[in-house]
């Protein structure tokens, strides 16, 4: 795919973040850890993979506000743009040293999400999306969500909330309805990733609750240029920012909707 000028500011910022964590991913025993909540923990890694993005970012449009997990929200000048990072999304992933994290990146405009990055260093996929342009795995391989029509021949992709936290009964209730209805249920446990592989056809549909915009503004853009649907628990659309999330394509992510709202 041809990129235009922000979409390569962005992947210059992600791969240069990625090479960070990727020398980190190689000293786990050595980061200094602490933690941010129950099982939610924050390293030097995340720090220093958002601080690389920020840089990168600031100087390429130094107008432009940021949405970030570690650092907050920073208000631009522009009021218009803003940035939404997740320098590290898949922190427990990495500091056990599982593979399966990434640097999520999509830049807001207005009201809506007008580019997504989202890239994962060991694996080194790069997965990006524009508005109108499609989605693109490795800027080679145009990605479509896969065609299934069934949920008995699908497999999906849920996160698991941590101990002791609101939705622990509720989502068990969830995943003892959509077991049985499905092929089989995965847990990644990076929501961006569980998106962009959504967008791949390597899954078929994805429910999860409690995210946040960074965890999910990147994947979004992407599902939707693949040809998805999303939408909040009660079938609207407003994901991104209610932290609710029932995907796949139009078929799936109906069916799989009408089983989450049977789950009270």
């Amino acid at each position: 795919m041809a990129r235009s000028a922000l979409l390569n500011i962005m992947v210059t910022a992600a791969l240069k973040a990625g090479r960070s964590l990727t020398k980190d991913f190689g000293e786990i025993e050595n980061l200094q850890v602490s933690v941010k909540g129950p099982a939610d923990f924050v390293s030097n890694a995340d720090r220093s993979a958002e601080k690389i993005v920020h840089a990168e970012l600031s100087k390429a449009r130094p107008t432009y506000g940021f949405l970030m997990e570690e650092g907050g929200e920073i208000k631009g000048s522009d009021g218009q743009h803003r940035w939404i990072i997740d320098p590290l999304d898949g922190t427990t992933n990495f500091l056990h040293g599982i593979p399966m994290f990434a640097v999520a990146i999509a830049l807001q405009r207005g009201e809506e999400i007008v580019a997504s990055v989202i890239y994962n260093p060991v694996m080194e996929e790069l997965f990006v999306a524009e508005k109108g342009s499609g989605a693109w795995l490795d800027d080679r391989h145009r990605l479509r969500v896969a065609g299934r029509k069934h949920l008995a021949d699908s497999v999906v992709v849920t996160g698991i909330n941590s101990r002791g936290t609101s939705g622990d009964v509720l989502q068990l209730r969830q995943l003892g309805q959509i077991n049985p209805a499905v092929a089989g249920i995965r847990r990644t446990g990076s929501a961006c990733t569980d998106l962009a592989w959504l967008a791949a056809g390597r899954f078929d549909g994805y429910w999860e609750s409690g995210l946040h915009p960074w965890d999910i503004a990147a994947g979004w853009l992407i599902l939707r240029e693949a040809g998805g649907t999303m939408t909040d628990y009660a079938g609207a659309g407003g994901s991104i920012w209610n932290g609710e999330v029932v995907a796949g394509n139009e078929t799936i992510q109906g069916q799989l909707l009408k089983l989450i709202k049977g789950v009270k």
